[in-house]
């Protein structure tokens, strides 16, 4: 069976009990999970893959709406360096399948905490479906991750994942050597700036409508040192010629020889869920991030956050390593609580 097949029929399984909930929500109770992910990426696909080989009866749902879409390949991923986004995820969804893992395509609208199945369990997880109908679960993981925001110049989001790049990591590499310029969003732009020097010694740092002041004497300094020309004045947006990013013009209508432009776009977390269910936060320079223990434990028990929805700085392989931590550890604790409620019943 075709990865697309597998995963048609997994929706199909899934709908159809959704449908059937639905025509007596009055008697009958949303389908059940032992754990319910919420998120289709890196680090959701990864705790899923964990549980199900553990064989836990695990859902993945999944919007659909990954961060690095717009790129053409990731790197930095040991084994698989240069392999499309949608190849990694879709390769992804064919093993958890292989595992009894289902996925439906849909969207989390909202979640709540309601009394256990049975008398003595903890509370279950609610989770209101976009699509119509509800799931719940026993543990939840939310892996929704974030969005990014770019400043509002034109077309600059054409560009962006080709050549108007925001990690040199991630694109450094394939970029090296050519003439770079820097678009500042914040003061905190001059690391960038210093940053990609590692890539290319020709670097152009536009501080935008950061004004000059806002810069410290350490950070003028370094980028002298560094050799990173900076040009002030505001930016109007990118020159484009056969496809092709030229420049950056401004304004005053000036442009300036560029052939990368690296940006750090506002990171936007899709943390709502996490915070709806009361999970302690943690307000950033790169927005609120739910509170989390090194295996990806919440606040609230039984709720897990991985990859970009636990902190900003999560690479593709760095969110995996989240997911499987939240997910062995998830496994364990199921196992345990499982097992002190039979001594106990046993006690009774």
């Amino acid at each position: 069976m075709t990865e697309k097949q597998t995963e048609k029929q997994t929706e199909k399984q899934t709908e159809s009990r959704t449908e059937n909930q639905g025509e007596n929500q009055g008697e009958q109770r949303a389908e059940r999970y032992e754990v319910v992910v919420i998120g289709g990426g890196a680090a959701g696909l990864s705790a899923a893959l964990v549980l199900g080989r553990a064989r836990r009866r695990t859902l993945v749902i999944d919007a659909g709406e990954p961060r690095n879409a717009p790129a053409a390949h990731m790197h930095g991923y040991l084994t698989r360096d240069g392999m499309s986004p949608a190849e990694f995820l879709a390769t992804g969804r064919e093993e958890i399948a292989r595992y009894g893992v289902e996925l439906v395509r849909d969207r989390a609208v909202d979640v709540a905490r309601e009394p256990g199945a049975r008398a003595g369990r903890d509370e279950d997880f609610l989770v209101v479906l976009g699509g119509g109908g509800s799931v719940r679960a026993r543990q939840l993981v939310v892996a929704t991750g974030l969005k990014d925001e770019l400043p509002p110049l034109p077309g600059l989001a054409e560009r962006f994942g080709q050549d108007v790049l925001h990690c040199p990591y991630c694109h450094g590499w394939e970029v090296r050597d050519q003439a770079f310029g820097v678009l500042a969003t914040s003061p905190l732009s001059v690391h960038q700036a210093l940053m990609v020097t590692q890539w290319s010694k020709d670097v152009t740092f536009f501080p935008h409508t950061v004004a000059e002041e806002e810069l410290t004497d350490d950070d003028l300094r370094r980028l002298a040192a560094a050799g990173v020309r900076v040009v002030p004045g505001e930016v109007a947006g990118p020159t484009v010629e056969d496809g092709r990013l030229t420049g950056v013009r401004l304004v005053d209508g000036t442009v300036h020889a560029r052939e990368v432009l690296f940006v750090a776009p506002r990171a936007v977390p899709q943390t709502d869920l996490v915070a709806r269910l009361g999970a302690e936060m943690s307000e950033t320079p790169f927005g609120s991030y739910p509170v989390v223990d090194g295996l990806g434990r919440t606040t609230v028990p039984g709720l897990w956050a991985a990859g970009n929805a636990s902190g900003f700085a999560e690479q593709v392989v760095n969110a995996a390593s989240r997911g499987y931590r939240a997910g062995a550890t998830i496994n364990g604790e199921l196992l345990m609580a499982d097992l002190d409620a039979a001594v106990a019943a046993v006690r009774v």
